[in-house]
Parts: C-alpha cells; structure tokens; sequence
C-alpha cells in the first residue's frame, strides 16, 4: 500500500482499516452475545409453546462472551491463531448448511412464502419514506456481506510459507470470494423463498425456525464458536499494533517487553492489561448500542467503499501504469464513484436506522 498510494492514503488506509476490525469485533460481541441467548430461547419455545414470551437479556452473556475473549485474547500471534481460525471456519460452513438446510425443508413443507419483486408492499403500516430508509439501510449489509478487508485477514492467517505466499494469496482469494458468494446468495435467496416479506433479520436467532429446536440450538451453537475464534482473527492487528508500538517507544521496561512464565505458560505484562481492556471497552459499548442490523449496515457502507473498491483501484492503477484518462481508467473511476455513492446512501440509511434504535433503547438492558 505505502509503495503504490503513498504516505497519506497508506495513513487513511490504515486507520479505515482499524476503524472496520474495531467495528467488527464490537459486532460479533453483539451477535456472540444474541445466538447464545437464542440457545436459551429456544429451549423455552421448546417447552411453553411458540406464543410464549420467551424474552432473555443479553448483557449476561455479553460478559460471558468478554470473559472468553479475555482468555483466547493472551493467544501471542496470528500464528498461534491457525487451529482456532481452522476450527472457526468449520463452524461457519456448519451454521451456513443448517440455515440453507432449515430453508429447503420450509420450502418444501410449507411452499414459497409471500414474496415480490420490490419487496414489502407500501400500506398504511409500511410508508413509501419508510421503504426508502430501509433500502438504504440494506444497502449497508450488502456492502459490509462484501467487504474483503476482513477476509483477506482471515486468508494471511492461515497461509504457509511453501509455495511462496503471492502464489497462495492469488489462489486463496479466489476461493475465499467465490465460497462467501455461493454461501451468502444461498443463504439469502433461499431464506427469502421460505419467509418471504416476513423474514426476519436473522432466521437463527429472530426465530424463523423453532423446529427442530436441537438443530437450532445447535446452529446458534456454532456461530457462537464461529464468532468467537473469529474475533481473536481480527483483533490481532490491533493487538499487534499496539504492542509493537510500545515495545519501539519504551524498549527497556521489562514489564512490557519480558515474558513471565505461570503455571506453565507466558504472561506478558503489556499483552495481559491491554488485551483484556480492549475488550472489556469493546463490550461495554456492544452493551450501549447492540443494534446489529444498523450498526453492520453503517460499518459497511463506511468501509465498503475505501477499502473494497477505492484502494484496491488506485494501487492497481498505479502498479499497472495506467495512463489517466485512458479508458480503463476512465471506467475504472466510473466503477469507483458508483460505488462511493452506493456507500454514501447506505450510511445515511444506517445512521437514520441507528438514531430511531437509540431514541427506543434503555442502555444495559437489551433484550433478545
């Protein structure tokens, strides 16, 4: 990025990527926090019936959450991090097969649900103004569906040094795209097919499916397990960062740059007190504003552009040599301003979202 943007964009590059890690992992303590509630939920639906009100806090399980993070947090590297990233990506594909799985037998069972082209009709409970905001809400989640950033992180830490790595990135990337596409269109055509203009923002955990309750649970399980290794993925340049900082900044202090040996294992003074603050903050503020859909909508819509399409382009541009106003780079910034517009209308959608959410919420006693 530094050899091929320059200074000042390598600078915006790296703080828009912060602000994406730091924005994911305030959401995957929300969604972490919610499929566990699920679980619970689901086992009360089980007993009392699908009307009952079966309503769970989840700030407990926000703390459960942060308390397991702490403890995968003290994990030193990326490299460290491959079991748990392996073990996070099967989980991913298990929760994914159960939903499209759930999806085909509704499907089946029960026919197509009620569905159009341009979806919820306009009525008197549904205005044209509220379609509108919800659209461009949506917007948001497409783009942060295909954000790369956080995927191409995902790929650096499971790589190994033979074939050299540009060889594997290229082929990695490849997979790894394709694989989110095939899952994501899946996941939301077929969960469209079943709910149709009544499904809900998240068909494991906003109750879509009840029955079978185990196949349920087990799923919400999943993504828990998912979520949790995912997070430490993502975390760890920040993590990194910091810690590298501070050893350059003050390289004699023992208790940041000694390791101390208990029961077996290494505790590093610095690691230890700024691992575990970050994400006792991060869960702090989940607690303060556990809006998933809105939050995932202005993350993505404020990241989507710079980083999945306006970087990417320039650093192209420039590698390639592309001669400015040539025709490839003519639709090239065509392509990249349509994207910034999608992303600009997908934020003010979001921020509109999140502002009703926040005027409707009581902070530390969310609900799921």
């Amino acid at each position: 990025m530094f050899t091929y943007a320059g200074t000042l964009q390598h600078k915006f590059c790296s703080v828009a990527q912060c602000g994406v890690l730091i924005g994911i992992t305030i959401g995957y303590t929300t969604t972490t926090a919610m499929s566990m509630a699920a679980v619970k939920r689901s086992n009360c639906f089980h007993k009392y019936g699908h009307e009952a009100a079966c309503h769970v806090p989840i700030n407990s399980f926000m703390v459960i959450s942060a308390i397991i993070q702490i403890l995968l947090s003290q994990v030193p590297n990326f490299h460290k991090l491959t079991p748990l990233s392996v073990i996070a990506a099967i989980m991913s594909f298990s929760y994914s097969f159960i939903g499209i799985g759930l999806s085909v037998s509704k499907i089946i069972g029960e026919g197509i649900g009620k569905t159009t082209l341009t979806g919820i009709p306009i009525g008197k409970d549904f205005t044209a103004m509220e379609k509108m905001w919800k659209t461009l809400s949506a917007l948001g989640d497409f783009a942060f569906s295909y954000s790369f950033c956080f995927v191409l992180i995902e790929i650096q830490d499971t790589l190994k040094s033979s074939p050299p790595e540009n060889k594997q990135m290229k082929k990695a990337t490849a997979i790894g795209i394709s694989t989110s596409i095939v899952f994501y269109m899946m996941c939301g055509m077929l969960g469209y097919a079943a709910f149709g203009n009544e499904a809900p923002g998240n068909f494991l955990t906003g109750f879509g499916f009840y029955d079978p309750f185990w196949l349920v649970d087990l799923a919400n399980i999943c993504i828990v397990v998912h979520l949790l290794g995912a997070y430490q993925v993502l975390a760890q340049p920040i993590y990194g960062y910091v810690e590298s900082w501070s050893k350059e900044k003050w390289p004699q202090n023992k208790l940041i740059s000694k390791e101390f040996s208990l029961w077996g294992y290494d505790i590093n003074m610095l690691r230890f007190v700024w691992r575990t603050s970050y994400v006792i903050v991060m869960t702090i503020i989940a607690m303060i504003f556990p809006f998933f859909n809105d939050f995932v909508g202005l993350l993505g819509a404020c990241t989507f552009w710079p980083l999945s399409v306006y970087f990417p382009l320039e650093m192209y541009i420039s590698r390639a040599k592309i001669r400015k106003y040539s025709f490839t780079w003519i639709w090239m910034q065509i392509v990249s301003l349509v994207c910034f517009i999608v992303s600009l209308v997908a934020a003010i959608g979001s921020t509109r979202g999140l502002i009703i959410s926040v005027q409707l919420f009581k902070p530390f006693q969310s609900e799921s």
